[in-house]
């Protein structure tokens, strides 16, 4: 950091000693370390969209009406960036040496957002230290080290968290709303669309980093994706039971941001069925080698015996049984029916704030024990069988067939 702290004798088993207590005159303050907060996620998403947008705010408002602050530390390799960083949003500290900061008890919650191949080193640090931990997914590169992380953080009493950020956007705020409504009856199946055109990097630079498409980097829209569709998922419908996937390189050559060519070792689209308990079945594509027509780059169109609908990351349509039209299949003539007009639009009845500050503020409030957040749903359990379910995946399209969870579930434990 800024400046150097002696060595804690011990790891405290919880972040208390980062904020002032419950009732205390003082303005309670959470120090928070942001590792990896100049990468595009860490920069833009954590630090710039929750984290300073909280500082700014005054801190996070509080059931009791008082507020607690947020004190953010950058962490990184590259001291000249991270200061620079600091410098423009007034942040005063910053550092390379994560096992200073961690020793440091002005700071409470560990957030990771690494590449996926340092980050469960960093997170067995974190937790040895006592930190709160929450982290970008995936949470490891396998499920047994997933699950191991959870694990540790169980046993050593801390708090947990893994960014769900679908979860928190309109679009799929509106969707959860009519599953709670029950307007769907009897939810019968759910297709989802995922995707875009990420260009190869020679003709035109590429939009993502090229580790995304070097499997020895952790890179693969499987491990990318996956976890996600897990939690939106488990959180919307029901958790999976079973899955068929297959996993494809399509784009075999790509150009890093060198200019030099490499070989494309990972997966850019994967085609996946899920069965999910209570008898729904979903199938969702995911791509990065597909153009869209559609009206967002993720849309689920949801089935249901009393209506259907159509949600993406902001808006979504419905179409309930009693206004559904009456299509007969006739190759010999034009459809009459005006498809896509017979939807209707759900109303933005709430003004939603951005899904990533939201979910950190949740958080918070789980780490500072406020009524009603003394659990947290969205923890490194869930974060774990995010990670079974994008290591399943590739199992199932290595081994072209259907694979129950609970089965390997049962293997894992069988060998720990």
């Amino acid at each position: 950091m800024t400046t150097s702290t002696p060595a804690r004798p011990a790891p405290s088993p919880a972040p208390s000693s980062a904020v002032s207590a419950p009732g205390s005159a003082a303005q309670r303050t959470v120090g928070v370390i942001l590792n990896g907060a100049s990468g595009r996620m860490g920069y833009r998403q954590h630090l710039v969209r929750s984290i300073l947008a909280i500082r700014d705010a005054g801190g996070l408002l509080l059931a009791d009406g008082t507020r607690a602050q947020v004190r953010p530390v950058l962490v990184g390799r590259d001291r000249a960036k991270l200061a620079e960083i600091a410098a423009r949003h007034d942040v005063a500290d910053v550092s390379t040496d994560l096992d200073e900061v961690l020793s440091d008890d002005a700071f409470g919650v560990y957030g990771d957002f690494l590449v996926t191949s340092q980050r469960a080193s960093a997170l067995k640090r974190a937790i040895a230290a006592g930190r709160a931990v929450y982290t970008e997914k995936p949470t490891a590169e396998s499920y047994a080290e997933a699950l191991e992380i959870a694990e540790l953080a169980a046993r050593a009493g801390v708090k947990n968290g893994v960014v769900h950020d679908k979860l928190f956007l309109p679009g799929l705020l509106k969707l959860k709303r009519l599953v709670d409504s029950g307007f769907f009856g009897e939810v019968l199946s759910v297709r989802g669309e995922f995707g875009y055109w990420v260009f190869e990097g020679d003709w035109q630079p590429a939009q993502r980093p090229s580790w995304n498409y070097r499997a020895e980097d952790g890179g693969g829209i499987v491990v990318d994706m996956f976890p996600h569709w897990n939690y939106v998922l488990e959180h919307l419908f029901g958790p999976v039971e079973a899955l068929y996937a297959r996993a494809v390189t399509h784009v075999p050559s790509r150009v890093d941001e060198t200019g030099q060519r490499y070989a494309a070792t990972a997966d850019d689209a994967a085609y996946g069925t899920f069965e999910l308990a209570g008898g729904v079945v979903a199938q969702i594509n995911s791509s990065w080698t597909t153009r869209v027509h559609r009206d967002e780059l993720v849309e689920f169109h949801v089935d249901g015996t009393l209506g259907s609908a159509v949600a993406g990351l902001f808006h979504c349509r419905v179409q309930p049984r009693v206004a559904t039209p009456k299509p007969v299949w006739n190759p010999d003539l034009p459809d009459t029916i005006a498809h896509r007009e017979a939807w209707a639009p759900v109303p933005d009845n709430t003004v939603d704030d951005n899904g990533f500050k939201v979910q950190w503020e949740g958080f918070l409030r789980h780490v500072l024990d406020e009524p009603g957040h003394e659990t947290y749903a969205y923890d490194l359990a869930s974060g774990a069988r995010g990670v079974r379910l994008a290591e399943l995946g590739l199992r199932s399209s290595r081994e072209g067939r259907r694979l129950v969870v609970a089965d390997e579930d049962e293997a894992l434990r069988s060998v720990r």
